[in-house]
């Protein structure tokens, strides 16, 4: 004879068993269950910092999640890459990563291999560069800077947001092509630059957009932009290439995470990435600061990291940068 089961044990026990897994998937942490950093390696006020501060917004719409905003300018933008080398790789610090990062290992000796230390998760923009002087300047184009830095050579001084910042790099390659001797001052940032410019510390500058809002009100004057075409907002500024010379600097940058992330985190943080690079608000201060959305997904933006440390190598054995 068989034993007769009881069909009350049996669907109690399912019950149980029902209830305990449910709890377990209630009790497991899902991320992120905390705020998230976004390192900003710029001082506040600059191009990336107004940006990025929109940004952080929207990803914090995205992830559901306080985003928190930690500005660490200096050495050329890579004090973000330096916090993730040491960061744990859980998903709760993040950095913006300018193409500094992929040169600076070329230039001087750094605590980071940009191949191997980081998470790549996101590109996300690129900047709007140019020369920038005040609306009096004597030099109502690119070609009167050019006569006057001949004629005076080491008397004309231009700010920078930082020494080998991708706007100092370019302007290497203009005053070598030009074989000018004028002076290069770095700042922590376009916004230290720009008040030092509007200060008459220095002559001109090689700025981000955040310029633009000064040339908008009638305070400066671009005598060039550095992207592919003239832009809409500032149409009478001549690119580079219309000036003669075969360059276009926009300097892409992202976000990346340390080395060693979860894959599922990975995934979190890239959906969350897209749609806050595709949230309107983020999008409305791409425009105001005249910037192109230029995303790319994960495996995207780390084959773009290897091929852009690969040039950045190249550019800084052309332009004769020897590492210190």
């Amino acid at each position: 004879m068989h034993a007769v089961r009881n069909p009350w044990r049996v669907a109690g026990a399912a019950i149980v068993l029902g209830c305990a897994t449910l709890v377990q998937a209630q009790s497991a942490p899902t991320y992120p269950t905390r705020p998230v950093t976004l390192i900003v390696p710029y001082a506040p006020g600059g191009t990336t910092d107004v940006v990025v501060r929109q940004f952080a917004v929207a990803l914090q719409r995205s992830l559901g999640q306080t985003v928190v905003v930690d500005n660490k300018p200096g050495v050329a933008g890579t004090m973000g890459a330096l916090a993730l080398r040491q960061a744990k790789p859980d998903g709760y610090t993040l950095s913006m990563m300018p193409v500094t990062v992929f040169r600076q290992p070329f230039i001087q000796k750094t605590a980071f291999d940009p191949a191997r230390d980081f998470t790549y998760l996101s590109r996300i923009t690129g900047y709007t560069f140019g020369v920038v002087v005040p609306a009096n300047s004597p030099w109502k184009n690119w070609g009167d800077f050019l006569r006057d830095a001949r004629a005076r050579p080491g008397t004309v001084s231009y700010g920078s947001p930082g020494q080998y910042s991708s706007p100092h790099i370019t302007m290497i390659e203009l005053v070598t092509r030009e074989n000018l001797t004028v002076n290069h001052v770095p700042f922590k940032g376009d916004a230290d630059c720009l008040n030092s410019l509007m200060g008459n510390h220095v002559q001109l500058c090689a700025a981000g957009s955040a310029a633009g809002t000064l040339v908008d009100a009638g305070k400066l004057r671009w005598l060039n932009l550095w992207t592919a075409q003239r832009s809409p907002r500032w149409p009478d500024a001549p690119t580079l290439r219309e000036l003669g010379y075969d360059i276009v600097s926009n300097s892409p940058y992202g976000v990346a995470g340390p080395k060693g992330m979860d894959p599922k985190v990975v995934s979190i943080l890239e959906a969350a990435l897209r749609r806050a690079a595709q949230d309107p608000q983020h999008l409305a201060a791409l425009k105001q600061q005249d910037q192109d959305l230029m995303y790319l997904d994960s495996a995207g933006y780390t084959r773009f990291a290897l091929q852009q440390i690969a040039q950045e190598k190249a550019l800084v054995e052309r332009l004769g940068i020897k590492p210190d």
